[in-house]
């Protein structure tokens, strides 16, 4: 098998392509260009859940005084990473990204600086060890005090739906009282994303999984669900004229 990381799109770059960044190959366009042509509306998808990243971390930073985030699942830096937004309201925030792929290491080490009174570290670990996660970020954050745990786009490449739940409880498991999740993901709600999920795993990359709203309800339970609750990613606390991205759902909820 060819280790030729050209070969086969990835899913970071392939999101970083439809997000207007510079770091993705031909085969990553290629498979964007054939996606828009299936369903155009991935690409507000893609932007709008960036832009709903950015509203829950000013909220979180700015309403509710959180100072530590562990954004597992990052991707490729583009404009506005969790730390960028975190610290532009509170430079003292620390941040820690969690990605197991050698692209985004190589990126992530470049771009991801902190301001003098913060902190931002990079994990080279897998969703699959949340023990592991967890361990390894207590280098950077102070697990005595609140954390908001981000996993945006990332939980659909856990096959088993059941899985991905574990996953999240395990990690919200390890945080304090007061800790915060945010998820958005792709949903299966019109048959235009459901094609161009299938055309997206026919391709050869890691395939992605599309779910219900209901499951991403589902990621929630035993937290408060902050108003609005579990809505598209256009609806959740709006300031941005966004277009309308119904297949992809989001929800903020916080740890009693």
């Amino acid at each position: 098998m060819s280790s030729d990381p050209t070969t086969k799109p990835h899913s970071a770059r392939f999101w970083n392509y439809f997000v207007g960044g510079k770091d993705h190959y031909p085969v990553d366009r290629e498979i964007g260009d054939h996606i828009k042509e299936i369903f155009p509306g991935l690409v507000d998808v893609a932007v709008t859940s960036r832009h709903f990243l950015g509203r829950a971390v000013r909220h979180l930073a700015g309403e509710q005084g959180i100072r530590q985030f562990l954004d597992v699942g990052t991707g490729l830096p583009t404009a506005d990473n969790t730390h960028e937004v975190a610290q532009r309201v509170a430079p003292d925030a620390r941040i820690v990204y969690v990605d197991n792929d050698p692209i985004v290491l190589t990126h992530a080490n470049a771009l991801l600086t902190s301001t003098p009174e913060g902190r931002t570290a990079y994990l080279d670990a897998d969703l699959y060890d949340p023990k592991g996660i967890l361990e390894a970020a207590t280098g950077t954050l102070d697990f005595s005090q609140p954390i908001a745990l981000m996993i945006l786009n990332t939980l659909g490449h856990v096959a088993e739906y059941e899985q991905a739940r574990g996953l999240v409880r395990e990690l919200m498991a390890g945080l304090p009282p007061g800790s915060y999740l945010v998820i958005s993901d792709s949903t299966a709600t019109s048959e235009g994303m459901i094609a161009a999920s299938e055309a997206y795993n026919a391709s050869g990359a890691v395939p992605y999984h599309v779910r219900s709203v209901e499951e991403i309800t589902g990621y929630f339970d035993g937290l408060e669900l902050v108003e609005p609750g579990v809505v598209q990613v256009t609806e959740w606390r709006p300031e941005y004229g966004d277009p309308v991205a119904v297949d992809a759902y989001c929800g903020v909820g916080r740890k009693p």
